[in-house]
This record gives structure tokens, C-alpha cells and sequence, in this order.
């Protein structure tokens, strides 16, 4: 049985605020370029948990049209209760926290009460209970608790100071097994336990690399276990918890996997991009055989579950970035479509008990995400939840238009605009994904929607080479000493913003995080005099430092992608390609964001680089949350980036 386990102003209005803050008497405003914001000296402060330097006061009219989109209300569906009710996960505060729903369109009843964001819950088999993890200010050092619904007990079941994966039921609902590490360890432990008896917690297997658990055998005796060593590559272990002996599925093969699940005859059914470009739902017999079930559908699948029988499988497809829903009967193979849905994306797949009905959750790029359900037998659809769009009109929301623009290999390069309503030429915002495997999907983003509705900025994004969705040779083109071909692919798209009529070529901006934050500083070396500006959100600034000083459990995986700062070929490569050591080229203004609790891109990035491009005579801007990590999930926290954001693009876009 497949185990579920815990599961990430107009501008006229905006132009007479500044005017007002400068004191100075400006003309009505129609545009971007016909107001400047006031001069701020380049002091480092300190405002409550943030840290700031150049930044200026937030005019009131900023921070009022702002709060509109920042006060969204999303709804995620995590797990059914097993009386009737569901587990969401939603913000009335400044986190998200978890909430149950009795009934479709009822009440929402939170749970749990945390400064912290929880944004997860996994339901006991047996009902009453469920586990959900929370770090502290961003550090993904995460903690397991149990928490009894019948009481409202909170209970800790992990160890403090180590970093905990998701725990994974057993079918009795009394065990649960989960992957744990300690912090500089790059090993992780896999653990089994009761969470209601901390005492009970023990090690059942000190493992190697990024293993964790992902399926139970129904009498409880075998974990199935899944390696992650790349994108590119994982493997498959069953772990017999007698014994202890471990046993790999298929060795010596390099091949992808995603999730598992152990059914009664022996076989595992499996998810895997094994002889094709594409993850494929298939069924690994004990004498190894393979049944591919979806070989011959032309898109990957990218989530999964199974239901409590093992009978049926409800999958999405990757289409193009769309999420759909799909039927796989096992023993048949014969797939079928799920429910009708609106242009969107569907998620987070989870069986009711009975497995008579699938909960997921669904958004679309003008409508925040919801909790949704359907009737397996009559595919039937149910809407629990209802997102708010902060007083916005849901009417006026942007749908982007894909698009492919051609790269100087001739390859067609898939993307995205949202085009703000009127003629233009329209200023232009390139927002770049990280990952660097990551994908942008037309999902639902009130940064996208604010930019183009009340800023009249175009949104144009990518996905360049090296994103995932495409197939694994695409998502390959570039690893190691390909890396600048992704920021090649940001020259390209410059020249198709050139050619559009509605597009003004001389007022861009590349905004990115994570990786797309090095392809932000990348990008503004290698195209200086094509771009007005960057912003860089807890960017990589130097892949040596970067490699030396993220957590310890993340440096082999990142190594797998990029390459081994330890080779010296690699190492030369990354001296050449790193923004800091060519921060000299960098000639526009930039905006540095950071979360210092961030364990993948430690903060020291962001504070090198913005010291060398303050030593080139550049504007620099620069944002740190002392509470935060690898980006911000506090609602406060993101107030403040998207103001300060506001300023930057009004200050960046005025410039002749």
C-alpha cells in the first residue's frame, strides 16, 4: 500500500507617494519613468527582525495597494481525517498553520498555533492523530510532532538538533519511520519509531547519502527506500527491519526514481524515467521484469498516489507545465482521465481511507490554490475551500500566454508572458526559477499579477536550459561545464523582448532566487548594457564559497549538478563563471534579499557580493530577515520584500 507522508497601486498613485516623500512637485503620472524615488544614503539599519541598507520609506500608497495582494488567502489539501473532515493548510496570521474542514465550503477550525509556518500534517491510518514538522526562522532543521486530535497533545518525537524528513505511517498507525541527520553529516539515519512514545524512537539503519523511507510492507517488516543522488539518478533499496539486511532494486542502473510504493505479490510500483525521456509509471516485478504503463503518453508524470486496496493509481501529468489528473488500474494497466478541471494546475494527490474519493489541491494562474476532491467511480468533483483574493477582482487577474523563442542553438525555449492591459512599450521583468531543476508552471503568483495589473510591468518567464518538465536530456544541457548555457538562453529571450512592439527593450529587469538568483548576477555580467537592473533573492554568488559552506547534507547533491569545487578543472571553471569574481562587470543597480537562517545558500553570499558591487560605485540595495531562510514565508517578511521591491523597480524604471 502506497504510505502517505508529510508533504513548500497605480502608477499614478504610486508616483505621487514618492513624489510626496521627495518633497518635490511632479507632474500627474502615467508611467514608470515620470517619478524618481528620494535618494537614501547606503546605511546599514535595523528595523524589528530585518536589516536594511538604501532602502527608503514606504509611502502609505505603497503599502496600502500592496497589502491587497499580499492578503491572497491560499488553501492547500493535505490529508483526510477519516471521519468525513480534511487537513488543510492556510494563513490567518503571519504563518500558515494547519486547519481542519468539517464539510465542503464549512468552517475552517485551526489546529495549531505556531509562529512558525507548519504546512504539512499526515494523518495516522488508524485516525485520531497526525504528524507535522516545523523548523525554526527558516533553518529546515526540521522537528516531528504528533499531534492527538481528540486532546489537542502536542507531541515531540524527534531529537533536538538534528534535521528530521518526513515521517512515513506504518498501516498499524502506531509506527512511523522517517530519515534523519545530524548537521555537517551528509549521511542520513533511517529512524523507526511510535510518535506517541519518544522513548520507543530507535535507529534502524545508518544510511548513506540522502536515503528515506517512502513505502512500509502491509505486515510492517520492510521499508521500501529511495536514494536521491541527482535529478538525473536515485535507487531503490528494500530494508527488511528484522535483519537489518538491505537490498537494492536493480543495481548498476542510472536511472531517476520518484517515490514507491510495496505491493502484495512482491512487486514495486514505482515512478521512473528508465529507457525514456520522461518519468513513467511502472511495476518492478521480484524477477525484476518492468510494465511500463504510460510509456506511450508523450508527458511525464509528476505525482502519484495509491489507493488503500493497491488497486488504483491517480497521477498528474506534466503538460506543458498544467497539472492533470489521470486513473491507472493496476492489474488491467488501462488508464483513463480524472475529472474535468479548469486550465490549472492539480497537486498533492492523497486517497480517503476508503478509497472511494482523492483529495488534491488545485490553482490556476488567476485563482489561488484550493482544496479539491473527486468521486473516483463518478469522477465527480468537490470545491472545500474557497481562496480570498484580498478585496481584488478575481476578473482582473492576468492568464499568461506560453510561448517558445529560439536560442542561438537553434533549440526552442518554452516561456511565459503576462502582458499588462494596453499598448505600451511596457517596461519588463524577467523572473528566472531556481532549482536549478526547477520549472515555472502558470500557477497562481500575486507578485506576477501586482506587476502587471498595477505596475504595468510585462512578466516574461522562462524556462531555459536545464528545467525539469521536458524531458531528462533538457534538463541535463546544463550540468557542470555547461552552466553558462542556461544564461545564454537569458540572452536570447533579451533579443525576443528587442523584437516586440509592446516590449520596451531599453527598461529590463532579471529577477530570480536560489539559482535564479545566480542567474540574475550572471546575467547582468554578461548582458550589462541590455539590462536596467536585477534583484537577487538568496542567489549563489560564488559556486566555490557556496559548495564550502552549504549544510552539510546538501553539498554532495549540489555537487552532482554543478560540479566538484575538489576537481581542479571544476574549480577553474567556477572561477571563471563566478559573479563575485567578476562583480566588476556588474554596471546597473542591484537588489540583494536574504534570509540569514538560509542552510542551502548561506547568507554570505548574498553580503559578498553586494560588498563587491558597492565597491564598483553601484546602487545597491540591500534586505536581510533575521527570522528567515531560504526565502520568506512570514507574511510581514514578505510585506516589507515586495515594498522594498515596489521602490526598486519605480526608482530602476525612471532612469533615463
Amino acid at each position: 500500500m502506497k504510505r502517505r507522508s508529510l508533504r513548500l497601486v497605480s502608477i499614478a498613485v504610486l508616483a505621487a507617494a514618492l513624489a510626496a516623500c521627495a518633497q518635490t512637485a511632479t507632474a500627474p503620472a502615467a508611467t514608470l519613468t515620470e517619478a524618481a524615488a528620494p535618494t537614501v544614503a547606503a546605511e546599514r539599519v535595523t528595523r524589528g527582525n530585518l536589516v536594511l541598507e538604501s532602502i527608503p520609506e514606504i509611502p502609505a500608497a505603497v503599502s496600502e495597494r500592496l497589502s491587497a495582494y499580499e492578503n491572497v488567502r491560499s488553501h492547500g489539501f493535505l490529508d483526510w481525517t477519516g471521519d468525513g473532515s480534511i487537513l488543510i493548510t492556510t494563513r490567518f496570521g503571519d504563518t500558515n498553520q494547519i486547519h481542519e474542514v468539517k464539510a465542503p465550503g464549512g468552517a475552517r477550525r485551526q489546529l495549531t498555533f505556531f509562529n512558525e509556518t507548519v504546512s504539512n500534517a499526515a494523518m495516522s491510518p488508524k485516525g485520531g492523530a497526525f504528524l507535522f514538522a516545523r523548523d525554526k526562522g527558516g533553518d529546515e532543521y526540521y522537528q516531528g510532532y504528533r499531534f492527538d486530535l481528540q486532546t489537542g497533545t502536542i507531541t515531540g518525537f524527534t531529537e533536538p538538533g538534528t534535521r528530521n524528513g518526513s515521517p512515513l505511517w506504518a498501516d498499524d498507525g502506531q509506527l512511523a519511520a522517517w530519515a534523519r541527520t545530524n548537521p555537517g553529516d551528509p549521511n542520513n539515519d533511517i529512524i523507526v519509531g511510535n510518535p506517541a512514545d519518544p522513548a520507543s524512537v530507535r535507529v534502524a539503519l545508518e544510511g548513506e547519502g540522502a536515503i528515506g523511507p517512502v513505502d512500509w510492507s502491509d505486515d510492517g517488516s520492510k521499508l521500501l527506500l529511495q536514494r536521491y543522488i541527482s535529478i538525473a539518478e536515485s535507487r531503490l533499496f528494500v530494508l527488511d527491519l528484522t535483519s537489518g539486511e538491505l537490498t537494492q532494486i536493480n543495481p548498476g542502473e542510472t536511472v531517476s526514481y520518484s517515490g514507491g510504493a510495496l505491493l502484495a505479490d512482491g512487486s514495486i510500483l514505482t515512478a521512473t524515467d528508465k529507457d525514456s525521456e520522461f518519468t513513467n509509471l511502472v511495476r518492478i516485478a521480484p524477477d525484476g521484469t518492468f510494465t511500463n504503463y504510460t510509456g506511450d503518453i508523450d508527458w511525464g508524470v509528476s505525482d502519484w498516489t495509491l489507493s488503500p486496496d493497491g488497486n488504483t493509481v491517480a497521477f498528474t501529468l506534466n503538460e506543458g507545465g498544467l497539472g492533470t489528473i489521470h486513473l491507472l488500474e493496476v492489474e488491467s494497466g488501462h488508464v483513463r482521465p480524472g475529472p474535468t478541471l479548469p486550465v490549472g494546475i492539480a497537486s498533492g494527490l492523497v486517497f480517503s481511507r476508503s478509497g472511494s474519493h482523492v483529495g488534491f489541491t488545485f490553482n490556476a494562474a488567476t485563482s489561488p490554490a484550493d482544496a479539491w476532491s473527486f468521486d473516483v467511480a463518478t469522477l465527480n468533483l468537490t470545491r472545500w475551500t474557497e481562496a480570498e483574493t484580498g478585496g481584488l477582482n478575481p476578473d482582473a487577474f492576468i492568464e499568461p500566454v506560453l510561448f517558445d523563442y529560439l536560442n542561438a542553438d537553434g533549440m526552442d525555449i518554452p516561456a511565459f508572458i503576462y502582458r499588462p492591459k494596453g499598448e505600451g512599450p511596457h517596461p519588463v521583468i524577467i523572473s528566472i526559477h531556481g532549482g536549478p531543476e526547477g520549472q515555472s508552471r502558470p500557477g497562481f503568483a500575486s507578485s506576477y499579477q501586482y506587476w502587471a495589473n498595477e505596475l504595468g510591468i510585462a512578466v516574461v518567464v522562462p524556462n531555459v536550459r536545464g528545467s525539469s518538465g521536458y524531458g531528462k536530456t533538457y534538463v541535463s544541457l546544463d550540468n557542470g561545464l555547461n552552466r553558462k548555457k542556461s544564461v545564454e538562453d537569458i540572452g536570447a529571450l533579451l533579443d525576443w523582448i528587442e523584437a516586440q512592439p509592446d516590449l520596451n527593450s531599453d527598461k529590463v529587469i532579471v529577477h530570480g532566487g536560489s539559482y535564479g538568483g545566480y542567474m540574475v548576477l550572471a546575467s547582468m555580467i554578461d548582458y550589462a548594457d541590455r539590462l536596467a537592473g536585477g534583484i537577487d533573492i538568496v542567489g549563489i554568488s560564488d559556486f566555490k564559497t557556496f559548495l564550502e559552506n552549504t549544510e552539510g547534507y546538501r553539498a554532495d547533491l549540489r555537487r552532482a549538478e554543478y560540479g566538484d569545487e575538489r576537481d581542479p578543472v571544476i574549480a577553474a571553471f567556477f572561477d571563471e563563471i563566478s559573479p563575485l569574481k567578476n562583480a566588476s562587470k556588474i554596471t546597473k543597480p542591484l537588489f540583494v534579499i536574504q534570509g540569514y537562517n538560509d542552510p542551502r545558500v548561506p547568507y554570505t553570499e548574498a553580503e559578498q557580493i553586494l560588498e563587491a558591487v558597492k565597491a564598483n560605485g553601484v546602487k545597491a540595495w540591500f534586505l536581510m530577515a533575521m527570522d528567515e531562510g531560504h526565502g520568506f514565508r512570514k507574511k510581514s517578511n514578505r510585506e516589507a520584500q515586495r515594498e522594498a521591491e515596489t521602490m526598486f523597480l519605480q526608482e530602476v524604471l525612471a532612469e533615463e
